[in-house]
């Protein structure tokens, strides 16, 4: 019988259990995977802890990737034998066998090797449609991208380098300094000693920035208005640091005409199509040289190392189990 890391209350990583689960069928629509590496992402700390409700008992992730063992009534995308990957839909990756909807496996590419397609998809896409889609990077604009240094921030870096774009990145350490400056980053700041608006001003001859990518939430969102140049726009895509407070819509006035938004994967992901396409757009830039770093990796039954760990501010990069 398959084994999954499973809760039954919110809470510490340690309400996570490696249980015993039954092998299921699928059903009409449906396919049932083998997984063989589930992706590590902060968001399912969040699910974890009750921030983001998950249904009790149950399962969290959101990545991974597999091998279609069955297929249900009236699928064609997919056949027994095809090697997928996933990113969103209903949390529950953290296991070794799953039912998913069909229409949202993604046909892996040979060249791509498993851990990679599972580390890769969520952070990835999620790069790929924040600088084509909801703010449209050119060559030679500057842009402010907070934890550069970490499973988003190692690929942006690197796409934005390959657009022709001067990255300016926030980090909590030197060694995370560094390593994003070997990704891309060309103005790396320590956000925990250093004062990160008035350096993005410096940088910018005192212009601000067209775009700032803020996943990092409560602790530093008033910063980036302040990074922000006239007619500029805030992109909140997560909360590392804890929820931003509600913003006075006035506040977009004052500094200058901003514009918010706070984007998610799930929604340029909802029509196979556009998912299909975003994904095939990241397999191509990997293809051409972005690299996907893994720089940590756990066994599946470990998980709550692994939540310590990230927690912790103690990754960078990508994450992977192995299943």
């Amino acid at each position: 019988m398959p084994h999954a890391i499973r809760i039954h209350e919110h809470g510490a990583p340690e309400v996570m259990k490696w249980e015993e689960i039954p092998l299921q069928e699928p059903g009409p629509g449906e396919a049932r995977l083998r997984q063989t590496a589930v992706g590590l992402n902060y968001i399912e700390t969040r699910q974890r802890s009750g921030v983001y409700k998950v249904p009790l008992p149950g399962s969290i992730g959101m990545e991974a990737c597999g091998v279609v063992e069955a297929t249900g009534d009236g699928v064609t995308v997919v056949k027994p034998g095809d090697r997928v990957a996933y990113a969103m839909g209903a949390p529950g990756a953290y296991t070794q066998s799953r039912i998913m909807p069909a229409g949202q496996l993604i046909p892996v590419p040979d060249w791509i090797p498993d851990d990679q397609a599972a580390a890769m998809m969520l952070k990835g896409m999620t790069a790929a449609y924040l600088v084509t889609r909801t703010f449209k990077v050119e060559k030679g604009q500057t842009v402010l991208f907070h934890a550069a240094a970490g499973g988003v921030g190692l690929i942006i870096c690197q796409m934005l380098k390959e657009i022709g774009a001067t990255v300016i990145g926030t980090v909590g350490s030197d060694e995370k300094a560094e390593l994003a400056r070997t990704y891309g980053c060309d103005h790396p700041i320590v956000y925990t000693r250093e004062d990160f608006a008035a350096r993005v001003r410096e940088i910018t001859d005192g212009a601000g920035v067209p775009v700032v990518y803020d996943a990092v939430g409560a602790a530093t969102f008033e910063g980036s208005f302040d990074s922000l140049a006239p007619l500029g726009l805030f992109v909140s895509f997560g909360a590392a640091s804890g929820a931003i407070p509600p913003i006075e819509i006035g506040l977009l006035q004052q500094k200058g005409s901003l514009y918010a938004t706070r984007p998610t994967l799930a929604t340029h992901t909802a029509k196979r199509q556009d998912m299909l396409d975003l994904a095939g757009s990241l397999f191509e830039a990997v293809r051409r040289g972005v690299k996907i770093p893994i720089n940590q990796r756990f066994d599946l039954k470990d998980a709550v190392d692994a939540h310590r760990a990230l927690e912790g501010r103690q990754t960078t990069g990508c994450s992977v189990f192995t299943v």
